[in-house]
């Protein structure tokens, strides 16, 4: 998580994790029911990464463009 507000500004944090965030925010409050906090913020926290990951794939960013020129 600090890795995140490290290498991300306050704009692109929001442009890019807002969205997939809120996404799974909505997603875990409507259907995980697991009646166990670990449990329900393992499914949240999972669902966050694969909404992020299909973000990334279906709409590359700036932030990817970044890290190829710095190479």
């Amino acid at each position: 998580m600090f890795e995140l507000f490290r290498l991300l500004s306050g704009e692109e944090l929001l442009k890019r994790q807002l969205p997939a965030l809120g996404g799974a925010w909505l997603i875990a409050e409507l259907f995980y029911k697991f009646h166990s906090f670990s449990l329900e913020c393992l499914a949240f926290l999972a669902t966050w990464f694969v909404l992020d990951l299909l973000l990334h794939l279906v709409l590359p960013g700036r932030v990817a463009e970044k890290s190829a020129t710095e190479s």
